[in-house]
């Protein structure tokens, strides 16, 4: 108030002694044995407890009176900030709620936020900086680093596999059942009601080393049979019949040690069942898919020639008109 300065008092004094009163301040420290203890003064609780305390509350002047609270200063009440907090050294407001996850989860929040709220948000205020942090760039984050792996991955399944085959093109087509494994994934997830999630990304990118395994049976029987001198429309076909049970077997094992785990009803499981569905649903599609796709596939590079030589077991090449007789000759 007009007056309070020729008194001796400024906003910094009355704060001060308010802080002292209400919150409390540190009058002495004092050491017992090995233990430092610090002696805080502050107001009674039945003193501090309630909005008529503050009325009542008196400031000390240098000269040691006390002139009531109200005749210094006036203020209104009002809702103030229980903290304030900073992103990489900005002040940032958190927004905190619980989310009805049969409604809408945390990334379609974040989706609907983006597009309806941020564009006006920064057309009112041009000057203030929008950035989405917490979970959601801890997401983006793991993302990112989980598709350097898999990227990794299959970069070593690639050079193993030509290693293997002695061709660029074979592996490419074991590594078909990769996005195969896609469909059922997400397939997966709808069947089952769950929503896709960070383990379900897991599991996918867990299933690029699984799905190849049927692949590599399919196109090391095609290539036996072509050693063989059989013609790649046969070969093809006779692959699908001669490997069904053994590609078959092969995911009905994985997936049905599985299942115990999907259908679990416990909470400490609920957050490893989408990865489970991943793994399962994908391996399930994959091997129906791989049966027809990948003897299509091989046919198809075929006709486009770069299958003219085929590798026999010894490292040596047949060509594409050498008969059964002249292979065993």
């Amino acid at each position: 108030r007009q007056g309070a300065a020729s008194l001796g008092v400024d906003a910094a004094t009355i704060a001060g002694q308010l802080r002292a009163g209400f919150f409390g301040v540190t009058a002495d420290e004092i050491q017992i044995g090995d233990e430092s203890y610090e002696i805080d003064v502050r107001l009674r609780e039945p003193d501090r407890n309630s909005l008529g305390d503050l009325e009542n509350f008196k400031i000390i002047l240098a000269d040691g009176r006390q002139i009531p609270l109200t005749a210094l200063a006036q203020w209104e009440e009002g809702r103030g900030w229980a903290r304030i907090a900073r992103h990489n050294g900005m002040r940032v407001v958190t927004l905190r709620g619980d989310l009805d996850t049969r409604i809408a989860n945390a990334k379609e929040l974040l989706s609907l936020f983006r597009l309806s709220f941020l564009p006006e948000f920064s057309e009112r205020y041009p000057d203030l900086q929008v950035t989405v942090a917490g979970e959601a760039e801890e997401s983006g984050q793991t993302q990112g680093s989980m598709l350097r792996a898999l990227l990794i991955g299959m970069i070593g399944i690639f050079i193993l596999l030509s290693f293997q085959f002695r061709s660029y093109a074979e592996p490419i087509i074991v590594m078909v059942a990769i996005p195969l494994s896609l469909i059922g994934v997400i397939w997966g997830h709808v069947i089952m009601g769950v929503p896709i999630s960070m383990p379900s990304l897991l599991g996918f990118s867990a299933l690029a080393g699984i799905v190849v395994n049927d692949s590599i049976l399919l196109v090391l029987f095609l290539k036996n049979s072509r050693a063989e001198g059989l013609p790649v429309q046969v070969a093809a076909g006779m692959a699908s019949r001669s490997r069904f049970r053994a590609v078959l077997l092969t995911s009905a094992t994985t997936i049905a040690g599985l299942l115990p785990l999907m259908f679990e009803k416990s909470l400490q499981a609920q957050i490893l069942i989408p990865l489970v569905v991943s793994v399962s649903f994908g391996l399930m599609a994959s091997t129906l898919l791989v049966l027809l796709v990948i003897p299509c596939l091989y046919q198809i590079l075929d006709d486009f020639g770069l299958q003219d030589k085929m590798a026999s077991s010894d490292g040596s090449t047949i060509p594409e008109n050498t008969t059964p007789a002249e292979v065993q000759a």
